[in-house]
């Protein structure tokens, strides 16, 4: 699902940034955990890779994990169903899909 057959056997000095990442998801999805707490989980990736690490995220949203985002992509806050805005720590704004 994320595209990184060819990482298999590689260390994570050997990786780029985004294919760390990518692995970083995979190993979070593995346990279908019940929270996913991810902290700009398209930063180093480019925008093909971005979307299905974003598409992914919702599906397990689908499926009853809940995931936990922090975002300054404004794209990636619209796919949220519940959207927080704040700033040094006190909250501006909350809403709901």
């Amino acid at each position: 699902q994320l595209g990184i057959e060819e990482v298999l056997k590689k260390y994570p000095y050997q990786m780029s940034g985004g294919q760390q990442q990518r692995v970083a998801c995979a190993r979070a999805m593995i346990c279908h955990p019940s929270l996913i707490l991810a902290d700009e989980p398209t930063g180093n990736l480019d925008s093909v890779n971005g979307n299905d690490v974003m598409n992914l995220l919702t599906e397990l949203n689908r499926k009853g994990t809940t995931v936990v985002m922090v975002t300054h992509s404004e794209e990636n806050a619209r796919m949220a169903g519940r959207l927080i805005r704040m700033i040094d720590g006190n909250i501006l704004t909350e809403s709901r899909k």
